[in-house]
């Protein structure tokens, strides 16, 4: 059951092969049996689990199913979840049980997916190697002691362990698409607003989206169909109708314009790395696609311009961090001032703190226009840059990492080696364009990605590209052989 994608196991369970309750359980006792080492989840959740795959199986009986009807799940630990606990991955919510639902669960909850717990995740978002996680460090499950990405590393590792057929992730400067390039899945990061935030602690506010993490494409479609929507709750939220992402998965690429970013092939780029890009576009060459050679210039600005716009946001949102209201409060402070530096010093994680820093000063009086607004301005002509090529091609196409994984502990004092990682996905987060990660072979052990990038609201070309890919390859379809 366990190497099944979520299609298949949609149509078994509609033909009664197994039942919802019964397939919940195997994923449980999978979890049991392994994740001990791979440590990709923060809080399972059995009891409820079993409950809602019960329900699940008499809606089935009573033929009002849907197609995710009795699928379980795993969500990033980001997901506000009422009566569980939803941590951020960090010391300051530890405590932190939820009193509401965040839209993306109750839409999962609507279409009958059953959450199996929480995923472990890079503390309040911010990381690329999971290694900042109050919990400690997910491990990859492809090869032992390497990162799987971050920060939603943990439904990274659980997907690929296949101790869950898919979970959610959040992406605020490639934070589902690097994760899932570094674990073999196909993680997609729709366009900026068009799955809610409602429930979904901020990290980055102008940044910070929502998507689905599966084994492949036509599962993405199937449960980007459920997350997605308009949500009132949600100021950012784009009021436009959700398509049929299922309906065009087979279409043809006869003439599509698939465009490469000169500045994506140069250095920094792992020679393996692009060599398997370079095997892709052959691929879709073969599919009937048009590979056409374009320019992004402003490719090597989106680093430093991300690390001054979302410092700031974090710096801003997590001010309510602060000891009073909810999660962690120091012993026995003497005054209100203590209880803040305090709570706050002692909840929070170094790299979080070093971001809080950071945007504190870059928003603070005196540097906010040399900083934060001309930050911003540089955002505008990273969007340009991106309109410009849309208007010669349909999708542009490049590596997702410029490296496979590293090793735990390898980067983690090195926060510019870091950062770094995340240089072929931030631009798409700035701009607020849909991007997807998927399987595109294997460096020694270690499994590499490719990402597509689609102009605005065409999640369902991107689906469409990556599934006709996957039907032409088979690297989708290679499991861990310790999970096998």
């Amino acid at each position: 059951m366990h190497n099944m994608t979520v299609a298949e196991l949609s149509r078994q369970l509609a033909n009664k092969t197994f039942s919802s309750v019964e397939l919940t359980q195997h994923f449980l006792n999978r979890i049991k049996q392994y994740d001990p080492f791979l440590n990709s989840f923060i809080t399972v959740t059995e009891e409820q689990a079993l409950a809602a795959a019960k329900a699940a199986d008499a809606l089935r009986a009573s033929g009002k199913a849907s197609a995710l009807t009795g699928i379980p799940i795993a969500q990033k630990d980001i997901f506000c979840t009422k009566g569980v606990k939803t941590s951020c991955g960090s010391k300051i919510l530890d405590n932190f049980i939820s009193p509401y639902s965040a839209t993306v669960i109750e839409n999962c909850e609507a279409a009958g997916l059953v959450m199996l717990g929480k995923t472990n995740m890079d503390e309040f978002a911010m990381g690329s190697s999971n290694e900042t996680s109050f919990y400690g460090p997910v491990q990859n499950p492809w090869q032992k002691d390497f990162v799987p990405g971050g920060s939603s590393g943990g439904s990274a590792a659980a997907v690929a362990a296949r101790l869950a057929p898919c979970a959610t992730g959040t992406d605020t400067g490639g934070s589902i698409r690097q994760p899932a390039a570094l674990c073999n899945l196909v993680g997609l990061k729709p366009t900026y607003g068009r799955v809610s935030r409602y429930g979904m602690i901020a990290f980055a506010s102008s940044l910070d989206q929502a998507g689905p993490m599966a084994l492949t494409a036509e599962d993405a479609a199937l449960l980007l169909q459920a997350m997605a929507g308009f949500d009132e709750r949600d100021s950012t939220s784009i009021n436009a109708p959700v398509p049929n992402y299922t309906e065009h998965l087979n279409d043809s690429l006869e003439g599509l314009k698939i465009g490469l970013p000169q500045e994506y092939f140069g250095e920094g780029l792992d020679p393996q790395v692009a060599q398997l890009i370079e095997e892709a576009g052959r691929c879709f060459e073969k599919l009937g696609a048009k590979l056409v050679e374009i320019s992004l210039p402003r490719t090597h600005l989106s680093v430093p311009v991300y690390y001054v716009v979302a410092p700031a946001e974090c710096s801003s949102n997590l001010s309510r961090f602060d000891g009073v209201r909810f999660g962690y409060r120091c012993e026995n402070p003497v005054d209100l001032e203590d209880l803040y530096k305090r709570s706050r010093g002692e909840g929070f994680g170094s790299e979080v703190k070093r971001r809080i820093m950071v945007g504190t000063y870059a928003l603070s009086a005196g540097y906010y226009d040399a900083f934060y607004g001309k930050a911003q301005k540089i955002r505008q002509l990273i969007t340009n840059d991106f309109k410009q090529a849309f208007k010669e091609v349909d999708v542009i196409l490049g590596p997702t990492t410029p490296t496979p994984g590293f090793k735990l502990g390898e980067k983690k004092n090195d926060p510019i080696s870091m950062y770094l990682s995340d240089i072929y996905t931030i631009a798409t987060n700035l701009a607020g364009l849909p991007g997807i990660s998927l399987p595109a072979g294997f460096v020694g052990k270690l499994p590499i990605g490719l990402q597509l990038i689609g102009n605005y609201l065409q999640e369902g070309k991107l689906l469409n590209v990556a599934h006709r890919y996957q039907q032409a390859t088979d690297w989708h379809t290679k499991c861990p052989n310790d999970y096998l």
